[in-house]
């Protein structure tokens, strides 16, 4: 009886290693597969959020679009106007107009044109304009500085014409007057949320 006993309880202990062994085999790679995988998604998932809320730069002469939640950043703004026209979807478009045109980039009697273009056919619940307001002749988004030819006399402002600029925006873009507001700031990095 002991001799039929031992090889049951031998094939059944084999049994039970091959099971352990088999276990083993088949689970550590599931168990260790989505855990190896989880460090790359958890990357993935951190850069995508990290990207979600880094601000989209907008240098001189651009324009530019964040997505809601996402903000803007307007580097080096002493002369320049930015122009941040809010979506009624929460996103943002902007463009970072110059007195002076970079080489690429858009001019100022251009830039609203490349902005509303950018824009489109959405709902704009307003438009924002900061800035070197002092510097700016409300013409200049209708007739760069580079444009006037030799002999021409150049525009300048005398004082700070809020008014005139909001009014050659909401003109260049085709929205109400009383969506633009203007903002005159010091020289600096611009930040719009």
């Amino acid at each position: 009886m002991t001799s039929t006993i031992m090889p049951r309880a031998a094939a059944g202990g084999r049994a039970l290693l091959l099971s352990a062994t088999l276990i083993s085999a088949v689970a550590v790679p599931l168990v260790a597969g989505p855990a190896a995988e989880a460090r790359p998604r958890a990357a993935a998932a951190a850069a995508a959020a990290d990207k979600a809320t880094t601000a989209v730069r907008i240098t001189e002469g651009q324009v530019a679009e964040a997505a809601p939640g996402r903000p803007i950043l307007y580097p080096s703004v002493t002369s320049c106007l930015t122009v941040t026209v809010r979506l009624k979807d929460g996103g943002k478009v902007g463009a970072h107009a110059s007195l002076f045109q970079v080489p690429g980039e858009y001019r100022s009697d251009r830039i609203l044109a490349a902005l509303g273009s950018r824009v489109g056919k959405r709902p704009v619940s307003g438009v924002e304009v900061k800035g070197a307001v002092g510097a700016w002749y409300p013409g200049y988004f209708t007739k760069a500085i580079e444009s006037y030819g030799e002999g021409e006399t150049v525009p300048y402002p005398t004082a700070p014409d809020a008014e005139g600029i909001a009014k050659a925006v909401a003109s260049g873009l085709g929205v109400p007057r009383a969506k633009v507001t203007v903002e005159d700031l010091p020289d600096g990095d611009l930040t719009v949320n």
